[in-house]
This record gives structure tokens, C-alpha cells and sequence, in this order.
């Protein structure tokens, strides 16, 4: 039930766990101000992520640093098979197409539209990013509403009785989701950005990006 994620929430809240998250979205405030090379980089990150470890894909990305506005494709292709990406020549393909967004990049996530217009406009205009993907990339680097939606939070939400699992994470569904957790995350007193953090501390006891 919804109740006991809420009294998990709260537990954390009172302890070092609570510092962590704000330290987290400081840095990701931080990074939203950041040069388009870097934002870039950040968005690559997302892209490596899908079906992949995180932790192993922010190894990727210290090691590559600038290089994702600069290797080749084939290049990336290598570094990543050099980490064990699962899809090395298929995500060094999708991050070089994604070059042709950088000269507009931050114009282009600085325009007057809601966050999930924004959203929207990234799963559909950059190759490698669905709706969780874009929803990464936007909260790591400052936006708060829209949830990340991956095995962890919905392999939480089955059990707590909160959704039934689905066969696909269609957009559609997606939103389904997404709403289900903005009513946990206003219960809370937090963004979705911030309720993702503590789920995810919840199922991994780790506090990532």
C-alpha cells in the first residue's frame, strides 16, 4: 500500500539519506547551468542507460568526458564494449545522431513549455530516448516533474499493490504510472524528481543520478 511507502519515505527523511537527496538535486540544479558539452555528455549518459547498468554507464561517461562531442563513432562503439555496454555499436550510433541537437540544445530545453511537452519533444526528436530516457536526462540536469520509470520503481509500486505490472511501458501507460507517483510524491511533500531518489534508495540503498 501507498501508506507504507509513505512511512518508508518519511523514516528516511529523518536520517543521512535526507541530506544526500538535497545534495543530489543541488547537482543536478548545478549541471542544468552548465555548458552545452556537458549537458550533451549527460544526455548521453541517459542513452547508455537504457537496459544497462547506471553505475557502469557513469564509469563510461567519466571516462569518455568531452569525447561524446568529439569521437568517432566507432570510437565510442569501443569504449563502450571496452565497459561491457550490451549495445556498444547501437548506443555510439544513436549518441553521434544526437550531435545535430547541440547547437540548440539549450535553447531548445530553455523554451516556454511544460515540462511534459518537453518530454515529448525529446522521445520523438533524439533516437534512444523514450519517455524514461528523456525523463533522466530532464531531471538530471534541474527539471523536478517527471518520474523515471524503470524496473526498480515499478517492481516497488507491484508490490506495494499500487499498480499491476505492465506487459509494456507504452506512453501511454507511462503517464498512468507517472500519475500514481505524483499522488505518492504530493503525499510526501516532494517533487517527482526527489520521490525518485528516495525510491530508489528504497530498492538499491544507493542514491545515484
Amino acid at each position: 500500500m501507498a501508506e507504507q511507502i509513505l512511512e518508508s519515505i518519511e523514516l528516511l527523511k529523518g536520517s543521512n539519506v535526507h541530506g544526500l537527496v538535497d545534495e543530489r538535486m543541488r547537482q543536478f540544479r548545478e549541471l542544468g547551468r552548465k555548458s552545452v558539452d556537458e549537458i550533451f555528455g549527460e544526455l548521453c549518459f541517459c542513452i547508455m542507460t537504457a537496459n544497462f547498468n547506471a553505475q557502469r554507464s557513469i564509469d563510461i561517461q567519466d571516462s569518455v568526458g568531452p569525447g561524446f562531442c568529439t569521437m568517432e563513432e566507432s570510437e565510442l562503439a569501443t569504449k563502450l564494449r571496452e565497459f561491457g555496454h550490451r549495445f556498444p555499436e547501437a548506443r555510439a550510433r544513436y549518441m553521434s545522431e544526437a550531435r545535430k541537437h547541440v547547437p540548440s540544445l539549450k535553447e531548445t530545453l530553455a523554451e516556454p513549455r511544460s515540462e511534459a511537452e518537453l518530454r515529448k519533444w525529446l522521445a520523438e526528436n533524439v533516437r534512444g530516448l523514450g519517455y524514461k530516457e528523456a525523463s533522466h536526462f530532464m531531471r538530471n540536469i534541474g527539471f523536478t516533474d517527471v518520474a523515471i520509470i524503470d524496473f526498480h520503481i515499478i517492481d516497488l509500486l507491484v508490490r506495494h499493490a499500487i499498480i499491476e505490472r505492465p506487459k509494456t511501458l507504452t506512453p501511454k501507460k507511462y503517464l498512468e504510472i507517472e500519475s500514481a507517483l505524483r499522488v505518492i510524491a504530493k503525499n510526501a511533500e516532494l517533487n517527482l524528481a526527489e520521490l525518485d531518489l528516495y525510491l530508489w534508495y528504497m530498492e538499491t540503498g544507493k542514491i545515484l543520478k
